[in-house]
C-alpha cells in the first residue's frame, strides 16, 4: 500500500482538470492505497459549496459526489 499525494491547481473554469485529483484519489482507494489531496491556487475555490455543486467534469462523476465519497472514506484534503 502506497501513500499518494495528488495536487490540484485547476478551478471551475476547467472542470475536467479540476476533477482529476479527486478521480485519481478514488482510483487509488479502490486499489488499496492511501490517497491525499492538496488544493492550491484556483482549486481552493472548489471547496465553496456553490462552486463545487456546479462543477461537472467530462466522463467523471460530479465533483461534489466524488468529494463526498472521499470524505466518507476519510481521505485528507488540504487547502
Amino acid at each position: 500500500m502506497a501513500r499518494i499525494l495528488y495536487l490540484g491547481t485547476a478551478g471551475s473554469d476547467d472542470p475536467t482538470r479540476a476533477g482529476f485529483p479527486f478521480n485519481f484519489a478514488m482510483g487509488a482507494l479502490d486499489a488499496g492505497h492511501q490517497p491525499e489531496i492538496f488544493l492550491a491556487g484556483e482549486a481552493v475555490y472548489l471547496m465553496k459549496d456553490t462552486v463545487i455543486a456546479a462543477v461537472q467534469p467530462v466522463a467523471m462523476p460530479a465533483l461534489k459526489e466524488m468529494l463526498d465519497e472521499l470524505v466518507a472514506q476519510k481521505v485528507p484534503v488540504y487547502v
